[in-house]
């Protein structure tokens, strides 16, 4: 479903703002370092879903109507924290002390569902399976409205416990689970392809049982189309990104898996942010 109309200009400043948020987390962290690279490849996802598509209410975030986000690759969460911030759930102050000394953000994500975060996350490849379990048990309450958007990146596919888990949402018909991949091709060691190479994505999922759609990770239009497609099978989104998306010094490397942003590197940062 799409929860609200917005035009491509306004959803291309949200992005903006988003990255903006994204560095300034990035920077203060320090030497320390953050998980740049595939915050950045998930830029337009997040946006898209907090700004058009899913249903909540930062006034009463315990509402058991809500659809529920969650961020399997968790090393992201900055990405999401700058998401979070967008939708209501965090404040600016919030933005400006992440990942420091009595922050409440850090540097994975803990459960805070008062701040929009459903669940805790770190080990990769989690995420779908926490999905499976909270979709069940609001079946049991009557409840299979709310829907389930689990964000995973390429890398985690190389986790069999993703597979066990797409494998449960087939068998038990979790239509409100909604699957996006990351798939930016790079991972902590390298190259996906390289690192283990699991042939047509789109071809394993249909053979699981998923509808499955392959867009343009950063294409807002795309994106905001694919999650109104209604499917009679639970749907598999595959993001084609790139990592570290649009910025020049981070863009399709791999060493902005994780790395640290100098103050010269924020500032040019946010000159081609614009």
């Amino acid at each position: 479903m799409v929860r609200k109309k917005v035009t491509i200009k306004e959803m291309e400043d949200i992005v903006k703002q988003m990255k903006r948020d994204l560095f300034l987390m990035a920077y203060n962290s320090g030497t320390k370092g953050a998980h740049v690279g595939g915050s950045l490849s998930s830029m337009e996802i997040l946006a898209t879903l907090y700004a058009q598509v899913m249903n909540y209410d930062t006034a009463n975030p315990l509402s058991d109507q809500r659809d529920r986000f969650i961020m399997s690759k968790a090393h992201c969460a900055i990405g999401l924290y700058a998401a979070l911030k967008m939708a209501g759930f965090l404040k600016q102050e919030d933005i400006e002390a992440a990942m420091q000394k009595n922050s409440v953000l850090f540097k994975h994500p803990k459960m805070d569902i008062k701040r929009g975060i459903e669940f805790s996350g770190g080990s990769l490849g989690q995420g779908l399976s926490l999905a499976v379990g909270s979709a069940l048990a609001l079946r049991k309450r009557n409840n299979s409205q709310s829907q389930f958007y689990v964000l995973m990146g390429d890398g985690e596919l190389d986790e069999g416990s993703v597979w066990e888990a797409l494998n449960s949402v087939i068998h038990f018909n979790l239509k409100n689970i909604t699957v996006i991949i990351d798939n930016n091709g790079l991972q902590n060691d390298g190259l996906k392809t390289d690192i283990m190479n699991i042939g047509n994505l789109q071809k394993r999922l249909e053979a699981v049982g998923f509808s499955v759609f392959e867009v343009n990770g950063h294409d807002l239009k795309q994106l905001a189309e694919v999650f109104m497609i209604h499917t009679d099978f639970p749907k598999a989104i595959i993001a084609n990104t790139n990592k570290g998306n649009g910025i020049s010094f981070s863009h399709n490397k791999v060493d902005w898996h994780i790395n640290y942003v100098t103050k010269e590197l924020y500032d040019q940062a946010i000159v081609e942010i614009g």
